[in-house]
């Protein structure tokens, strides 16, 4: 039997969920923009969901833009603020980014734009004094990861925002991992956008949304007819956005009801498991600021992919990239200053609202035996 622990990757779709869903995509399939009966059911489903997901950030309805995902919702937020930025040329964004920021910044520095990157430090979060150095009166955005996917580390957003109001500065802030895992105001934490991935709190893949602060403008990424406000063009994707709502619903549920704490608790215990049973491993970032599901260790003397490879009831992932036969070392956690051949050790364990003890318990055998294996087969990670 397998046990999933690879819940930052994607959750599984909730069953309240996929049966709110279900009938959008049998009877109820009617066009919202269309005015027969049909067509205002589908409607109303749009609005429902649409209040649900601004319910669950503190924002309102009006701010929601429903997407295809986080990546689509932070290329939105990135190109559609560069284009009316004017004379501020500028992105302030930082070195540890999912690559739905990274690469659209890449583009725009392709095309004049400058782009500057925070440094982290060795315990997973943004240097604040670079911070307030890079922000000044030539950028035009701000744009960073509120909780970094592969170390669940928190980052100090609010503080880096209440810099950029000085100077007048939008910040973006990708909350793909933590939507749905922490509580989220957007006003506590003085941001104008905000990125939310449908498939990271048990709705489907290909499905997000984008805060943006009413009077905050973006030049649209796509051409088309007028929905979303003319902001995001395109036939709505009902059965999935009736299922991001219910899924954020179920998400203020939760968090109502501190139902992340006996997540938080699970990962604690993991990591005790795995100190008592691998000598030497490490916890990658904050020991606090993090989010309450998620551990990056560092097996030492071992490849995490080893590791993994060895341990197949275990379901989880390194970070690191493999090209043919070579194995690269995560660059988020290169970014942290941490040896490659220490970060090749690196194994992220995400856990989920259905990880139970008796999962954390196995799990952590399984895999201080499978380190073991590697260890004994001489698996290991040239220093």
């Amino acid at each position: 039997m397998s046990i999933y622990l690879d819940n930052n990757a994607t959750t599984p779709i909730a069953p309240a969920v996929l049966d709110a869903m279900l009938p959008f995509l049998r009877e109820q399939f009617g066009n919202p923009s269309s005015n027969y009966a049909l067509g205002r059911v589908a409607k109303e489903a749009v609005a429902t969901a649409r209040a649900h997901v601004a319910a669950l950030i503190g924002a309102q309805p009006d701010e929601i833009i429903f997407t295809s995902g986080g990546t689509e919702a932070s290329n939105m937020a990135i190109r559609g603020s560069m284009a009316l930025s004017g004379d501020r040329r500028a992105i302030v964004t930082s070195t540890i980014e999912h690559p739905a920021t990274e690469e659209p910044c890449k583009l725009l520095a392709q095309h004049g734009h400058r782009i500057h990157r925070i440094k982290a430090n060795s315990d997973g979060r943004i240097d604040l004094d670079d911070a307030r150095n890079a922000i000044g009166g030539d950028v035009g955005l701000v744009t960073l990861i509120h909780a970094q996917n592969e170390t669940g580390v928190l980052q100090p957003v609010a503080d880096v925002a209440a810099m950029a109001r000085q100077h007048g500065i939008p910040v973006h802030a990708d909350a793909a991992q933590s939507a749905g895992k922490l509580a989220i105001d957007v006003d506590a934490l003085g941001i104008d956008l905000l990125s939310i991935a449908g498939h990271k709190l048990y709705a489907p893949k290909g499905i997000g949304a984008l805060y943006v602060r009413r009077g905050r403008k973006l030049e649209p990424v796509l051409r088309g007819a007028g929905q979303e406000g003319g902001r995001r063009p395109g036939t709505e994707n009902v059965a999935s956005i009736v299922a991001l709502g219910e899924a954020c619903r179920l998400a203020a549920l939760r968090l109502r009801d501190n139902a992340t704490r006996e997540m938080e608790r699970l990962a604690r215990d993991l990591y005790a498991r795995l100190q008592r049973a691998v000598p030497g491993i490490e916890l990658v970032g904050h020991a606090t600021e993090r989010l309450p599901n998620t551990l990056n260790v560092l097996f030492p003397g071992v490849s995490g992919r080893a590791v993994l490879d060895a341990c197949p009831e275990v379901i989880a992932s390194t970070g690191s990239a493999c090209h043919a036969d070579r194995e690269e070392a995560s660059a988020a956690l290169r970014a942290l200053g941490i040896a490659e051949h220490k970060a090749l050790g690196a194994v992220r364990l995400s856990l989920g609202f259905a990880t139970t003890a008796g999962d954390v318990e196995a799990a952590a055998t399984a895999l201080a035996a499978a380190w073991q294996r590697c260890g004994a087969t001489r698996q290991t990670v040239r220093a």
